[in-house]
């Protein structure tokens, strides 16, 4: 006859049953959160235009919904894989990010993801709203093994340097030149 085993009931016995260590404790873990587990991250949809438009609006100074359309046509139905993202808070959209991914060989993710547009309604600018975004956008590349992730910013945009600084980002090797032909 075989003897029952007993089912832990301190934490002292669950920790002689459980090969794997506890990290959890008593305390809260607010300070070590990540940002993306305090503001909704989900995936872009097409009703999320107008809002997309209207923040970029309030941030560039000019309405760019004609490029925006060309842009969710490409994120939304062209790329290889949808990954560009919504933020929201209360039920409103306070940011975005539009990324793309394509396939490589063998239908394989490209080892290299662009973030081509992103924004923040400045009402929301103080809640982590970015750096969620780019939380998650990493996490979801990681998931399908991408290597690297890039952007381009004007060399004078401090801020947003500063912010992608604060987010992992460091130059890279590439050097893009351009010449007007005015």
């Amino acid at each position: 006859m075989t003897k029952k085993r007993k089912h832990p009931t301190s934490t002292r016995q669950i920790e002689q049953y459980s090969a794997e260590p506890d990290y959890s404790g008593p305390s809260s873990d607010d300070f070590d959160a990540l940002s993306r587990d305090k503001v909704l991250i989900r995936s872009l949809t097409p009703e999320d235009l107008d809002p997309v438009v209207l923040i970029d609006t309030r941030i560039v100074g000019k309405d760019r919904r004609d490029f925006f359309l060309r842009k969710f046509e490409e994120v939304l139905y062209e790329s290889g894989v949808r990954v560009s993202l919504i933020a929201e808070i209360d039920g409103m959209i306070a940011g975005f990010m539009m990324a793309r991914v394509d396939f490589g060989e063998y239908g394989r993710a490209a080892p290299e993801a662009v973030i081509d547009t992103f924004g923040v309604a400045k009402a929301f600018r103080s809640q982590q709203v970015g750096h969620a975004l780019v939380s998650q956008l990493l996490a979801n590349l990681a998931s399908l093994h991408v290597e690297t992730v890039r952007t381009e910013v004007d060399w004078d945009n401090f801020g947003l340097l500063g912010f992608l600084a604060s987010c992992g980002f460091v130059p890279s090797q590439r050097l893009v030149l351009s010449c007007s032909l005015d």
